[in-house]
């Protein structure tokens, strides 16, 4: 599973990890992703999304049609 939000686009970042020596070595900073499913009314089917943590809470804000549209706006298939 590719580290990428469907609703959002976020994605890892990258920096360093810093020892106590202050040697810098790279490292990755994951977002919290997670596999969803919703009941999409419209279509009478479940839904499997792709979507962070913060995108969970945007769906349940914004209901799940306006974002599968969002999703669909981005070119992402659904």
């Amino acid at each position: 599973m590719s580290a990428r939000c469907q609703l959002t686009g976020a994605q890892p970042g990258f920096g360093n990890r810093i020892s106590h020596s202050h040697r810098r070595t790279s490292r990755r900073f994951d977002p919290n992703i997670q596999r969803k499913r919703y009941w999409l009314p419209s279509e009478g089917r479940y839904v499997r999304l792709t979507l962070s943590a913060r995108a969970i809470r945007a769906v349940d804000g914004i209901g799940i049609e306006a974002a599968v549209a969002r999703i669909r706006a981005r070119g992402e298939k659904v």
